[in-house]
């Protein structure tokens, strides 16, 4: 007789004691899925699938993840499994991938479809896609993790929960593809190039956050960003760090969402949102949005940055990139004028999301290694803080600042083009209240406050999260700064300055602009620290009021 549990959990029902291997148990360092992940690299075969020599074949690299959803398992986010215990891309998926990029001939052609009455075969198979490498089958990192946290972030509440999916990091992913009758090269170049368009979309599940993404994008590249950066890693369940590309777009989206609550009602942002940047509509269902991102990181270390509180040494996971390329991807069909305006609004927000912020973990703080090297001398604090540069072809896309009302201008002109990109581009109605949410982009809501620092140790606000800022009076650990497992309502940022000379846009060797962004709340501390600023300090009002 067998005993039940000696079955493994891939062959488990997903229920309470048997397999559940989405569910993420907090402060336990063996999660099932882990388990499971080792009883399928013990199970898979020595061997990798082939093709035959009748079958035309390319090989692509992933920049990033790959996750297909087999849907076998309620639930449960893992890949299709195929042959010998593989995981592969389908060939059905492969051919609806292909046919949507193909022209009306093309399609018929290569595809089939039906004439009049008549139903006409097309000349090709799809036989989808196998990992190539060996590198996928390390089952710690199969383990992925995802983590939604809008609501926590930019709203006035909500929960946020992680929750475990299985995807393969950065497969080389070898495709499959033969012909009913022989083709010359000149016709295979074609059916390639076809491929090449559908993968610059992305193929499998989350594509838009920068899974399933190729290196190539003939197409659908909207906007290409360089850029560097620097902070803190993500972690994965079981603490490694990893640097995701997904924080891009949770970024971008946050944004949108914010700018948007501050022109319009809850509702509208939060549709709109959707419709750019894809989501869930609750009963119905999923919405696959307009845009997406890619990014590839073409100079990047990671390693670990320790700490040693009292006196036990403590380890957080650190990112140096040095050069990395973000594009933001069209992901659907969009008219020339539908695509101008996208590119215009996608422009701005990335304006916007350099000047105020930055990406991934702390982008609220500024990197404390680089603004404030005391702090770290003493052996005994976090990591805080991240820190992001535009670097060439893109340093166009900074804000150049001869004035600090320059940062004014800027602010007021993107949301009057928030606004009638809503009213005009989007038939949308406008609201003067704008949304109910805390960190809503609204000028009775929100207060950016600027000065120019002499370099990158002339940060005047850095001291008054860790200290008194005037005698005995204080921000530090409050509601307005947050504190841990509280998000606080304020924003820290040094922007590298950069002006116009002789039309060419040129760093100011050394200077930064020091931003604080408030989101008030009417507390006696938050009043008190807003008259601080505007009485007894360097730093002026640039937008906003509240």
């Amino acid at each position: 007789m067998v005993d039940s549990n000696s079955v493994p959990l891939m062959f488990r029902a997903q229920i309470e004691s048997r397999s559940q291997i989405q569910r993420l148990i907090p402060r336990q360092e063996d999660q099932q899925a882990y388990t499971w992940a080792k009883e399928w690299m013990d199970g898979i075969g020595a061997k990798n699938p082939e093709f035959s020599d009748k079958i035309q074949v390319k090989s692509y690299p992933m920049t990033w993840r790959f996750i297909t959803n087999s849907g076998q398992d309620e639930g449960v986010i893992r890949p299709v499994i195929g042959a010998r215990g593989f995981p592969y891309y389908p060939g059905a998926s492969m051919k609806g991938a292909f046919l949507r990029v193909c022209s009306p001939q093309q399609a018929l052609k290569y595809c089939g479809g039906t004439v009049r009455t008549e139903t006409k075969p097309g000349l090709l198979r799809f036989h989808g896609g196998y990992p190539k490498n060996e590198d996928w089958k390390d089952k710690n990192r199969l383990v992925d993790v995802v983590h939604p946290q809008e609501n926590w972030q930019v709203k006035n509440s909500g929960g946020h929960s992680a929750f475990i999916q299985i995807s393969l990091y950065k497969p080389l992913l070898m495709f499959g593809i033969s012909s009913q009758k022989p083709l010359d090269d000149t016709e295979w170049e074609i059916i390639w190039q076809i491929w090449e368009k559908a993968l610059g979309r992305g193929i499998g599940s989350r594509v838009s956050a920068g899974y399933g993404q190729p290196k190539i994008h003939p197409e659908n590249a909207l906007l290409t960003v360089h850029l560097k950066g620097q902070g803190l890693a993500s972690q994965l369940i079981n603490k490694d760090g990893e640097f995701r590309a997904n924080m891009f777009k949770a970024a971008l989206r946050g944004h949108t969402l914010r700018l948007l609550g501050g022109v319009t009602t809850e509702s509208t942002a939060e549709q709109l949102t959707q419709s750019l940047w894809g989501g869930f509509a609750g009963a119905n269902g999923s919405i696959v949005g307009k845009l997406g991102i890619a990014f590839q990181a073409q100079n990047l270390e990671l390693d670990d940055f320790t700490y040693t509180p009292n006196s036990r040494p403590f380890s957080m996971p650190i990112y140096d990139l040095k050069k990395g390329q973000l594009d933001i991807l069209v992901m659907g069909n969009l008219s020339e004028e539908e695509r101008t305006e996208h590119q215009k609004l996608v422009t701005q927000l990335i304006k916007f999301t350099l000047l105020l912020g930055g990406f991934g973990k702390s982008w609220r703080r500024i990197d404390h290694r680089m603004f404030f090297d005391e702090y770290f001398d003493k052996g005994n604090k976090p990591m805080i803080g991240c820190h992001w540069e535009l670097i060439p072809p893109s340093i166009k896309l900074y804000c150049p600042v001869q004035e600090l009302t320059d940062i004014t201008k800027f602010l007021v002109n993107l949301h009057t083009r928030i606004k009638n990109w809503v009213r005009q581009t989007q038939g949308k109605q406008l609201s003067p209240q704008g949304a109910n949410w805390r960190e809503a982009w609204h000028p009775n809501k929100v207060q950016v406050w600027g000065r120019i620092a002499e370099d990158e140790f002339d940060s005047r606000a850095v001291d008054w999260f860790h200290g008194n800022y005037s005698g005995s009076r204080t921000i530090k650990q409050s509601d307005l700064t947050g504190k841990m497992g509280k998000i606080g309502r304020i924003w820290h940022r040094m922007y590298p300055r950069y002006i116009v000379v002789e039309g060419r846009i040129k760093r100011v060797p050394q200077e930064y602009i020091e931003l604080l962004t408030i989101f008030p709340d009417s507390s006696p501390q938050t009043q008190d620290f807003l008259g601080f600023l505007a009485q007894s300090t360097e730093f002026e009002k640039l937008w906003g009021g509240g």
